[in-house]
């Protein structure tokens, strides 16, 4: 494992730090959109104070913080790299590959280095309309013991069978400044939030209460898209429910399916969900980053 040095010293020495994905880089947004959400979102998480660890695999080796140039390179090259998802990391490590980290992955490199937080999107869970197509990130989160802080699971998914299968998997739920499990696009989903929390020391102590009872599930942290840039569910519904339609009258399958959903949701919606994204991530780092800092504070 590489580790970068200013992410080793932040270690070292007790300092805040919050794991980013690179899946988001190779697999969201096409270039330069994606290298822009990439560095604002390190650029969030330094303007509170704490330091922003970028994971990826390169040449079959886990590095944790990514520094400008290879993160310029992961975007440019997109979907040609890997994701990496727990079942990949073995096989990009043996074949000396290239990956870019799921949550899932992300969570397992980010726990073995000692990192605490961890900032996304939108984590996977239960595709609509395929009940038995399941992200691995659900039962990452089910025996990682990290603090992921997100806007809820992706819109182009079932959010109710996602909310069920975290529920049955023992990661408590939390509503940052809001009683809602969001909807990432939008603010609302209907699905309640195990309990409501409105500052980082809630969230810490949930965690540290977690690790006293020996716990392995991670704390989910529901952050709530900005209220300027949210796609409201009855706007962004219609647009999610073509675009599915129609990825599966093309029979489209695997990892191809993602990207075509959030390329053909960005067309329905004029960009207005491309603004949203990038909104959400921003704060989801910002939030996390905040988080990293309580934890400095024990």
């Amino acid at each position: 494992m590489h580790i970068h040095p200013e992410v080793k010293e932040a270690l070292d020495a007790g300092k805040a730090l919050v794991a980013l994905e690179s899946t988001l880089i190779c697999h969201g947004r096409a270039y330069p959109g994606n290298l822009q959400a990439a560095q604002a979102m390190e650029e969030a998480v330094r303007a509170v104070g704490a330091i922003p660890a970028t994971i990826a695999v390169l040449d079959g080796q886990p590095v944790i913080g990514l520094d400008d140039a290879q993160i310029e390179n992961l975007a440019r090259r997109g979907q040609s790299v890997r994701k990496c998802s727990r079942r990949d990391l073995p096989i990009v490590l043996a074949r000396g590959l290239d990956g870019a980290t799921t949550v899932c992955g992300t969570m397992i490199l980010a726990h073995q280095a000692g990192i605490r937080v961890f900032a996304t999107g939108g984590i996977g869970g239960v595709h609509r309309g395929h009940p038995f197509d399941v992200s691995a990130d659900l039962e990452e989160l089910a025996r990682t013991p990290m603090v992921l802080v997100c806007s809820g699971a992706k819109a182009l998914l079932d959010l109710d069978a996602t909310r069920e299968r975290l529920e049955t998997s023992g990661v408590p739920v939390l509503g940052y400044g809001t009683d809602q499990f969001p909807a990432f696009y939008s603010r609302e989903s209907g699905l309640p939030a195990d309990v409501r929390v409105d500052t980082p020391e809630e969230v810490v102590a949930i965690s540290q209460a977690r690790d006293r009872l020996g716990l392995w599930a991670a704390v989910l942290v529901g952050v709530p898209v900005p209220s300027g840039d949210e796609l409201p569910r009855e706007e962004v519904e219609p647009a999610i429910a073509e675009a599915v339609s129609q990825a599966d009258e093309m029979g489209m399958h695997g990892k191809a399916v993602t990207p075509f959903l959030l390329a053909r949701i960005a067309e329905l919606t004029q960009g207005r969900s491309v603004r949203a994204n990038h909104s959400l991530l921003v704060n989801n780092a910002r939030v996390a980053a905040r988080i990293a800092l309580a934890f400095t504070a024990e």
